[in-house]
């Protein structure tokens, strides 16, 4: 793709540590190619939030994806939140809108897309979800409105108690897991490019009931997680699925334009199986 700059170009990106993980730049950038929209989507490596929200109105960049680990401390410094992310307490977008910038959270969203794509009624599911950060509280949130019955396990138990409480969920420790569950979702890293063969340690009972498994990690395609759920005879979700819906839902935020999300996910998938670079 040859990407032709000039005065007009509108510039979009990501922050996050690291960032090798990401497809977000391979996803957009061919997007705005389709719909022959001036814009490029760049990496930004970031480490620190607190001077983001100023560098993007005074640089003009008009928005950014927020990945790991920043989408929770970066709400204390956007100018507003759209009432589902300030529901939330995490963001993964923002939109700067001039005088203010705006975030909001395209992950739940996402991650009820690919839910419903398998599960059309979530409500009385019984969900285990694996993890307490931002992606985590962005989807228990979102079931929660959907009415299913949510459970939390984290490796560091502080944090997952503390995220169990807010959505009046049970929480787990990790070789304490009980109970059978319709759906479980792996939102934690463990797995993420290039350390491919981690997966959280738990209990094969999980398994037993044979749920839905998701996996909201993308790059790889298929994690070690999902590899040992097909092995288990259980139907599974790629995190692609949530990944391509959640940046459609970016894009439309950004551009005001439907996106051409059938473009997104063939981009993707194709980088993904070492068909482009």
């Amino acid at each position: 793709m040859l990407v032709k700059i000039n005065p007009e170009t509108k510039v979009f990106g990501i922050i996050g540590f690291p960032l090798s993980h990401s497809l977000s730049p391979v996803m957009h950038n061919r997007a705005f190619e389709e719909l022959g929209i001036n814009a490029i989507y760049l990496y930004f490596p970031c480490k620190e939030v607190e001077g983001v929200v100023a560098g993007i109105k005074s640089l003009s960049i008009k928005g950014l994806s927020i990945t790991i680990p920043h989408k929770e401390k970066i709400c204390r410094y956007v100018d507003e939140l759209d009432p589902m992310a300030k529901s939330i307490g995490a963001i993964n977008t923002l939109v700067n809108k001039g005088e203010k910038v705006i975030g909001y959270n395209t992950d739940a969203y996402g991650a009820l897309m690919a839910l419903k794509s398998r599960i059309e009624d979530l409500r009385a599911k019984k969900v285990l979800i694996i993890g307490a950060g931002g992606a985590s509280r962005a989807i228990g949130f979102a079931l929660k409105e959907e009415g299913a019955e949510i459970s939390i396990t984290n490796r560091t138990e502080q944090r997952g108690i503390a995220l169990a409480k807010e959505l009046k969920a049970q929480f787990y420790p990790f070789p304490d897991i009980k109970g059978d569950f319709n759906i479980v979702i792996q939102t934690t890293p463990l797995g993420m490019y290039p350390e491919i063969e981690k997966m959280p340690l738990l209990p094969d009972s999980i398994f037993e009931k044979k749920p839905v498994v998701m996996d909201i990690i993308y790059n790889p395609m298929e994690t070690a997680f999902l590899k040992l759920a097909r092995k288990k005879r259980c139907e599974t979700i790629s995190g692609v699925d949530m990944f391509v819906y959640q940046g459609a839902k970016q894009f439309e935020l950004w551009t005001g334009k439907q996106a051409p999300i059938d473009i997104m996910k063939e981009t993707v998938i194709s980088f993904l199986k070492g068909e482009i670079r």
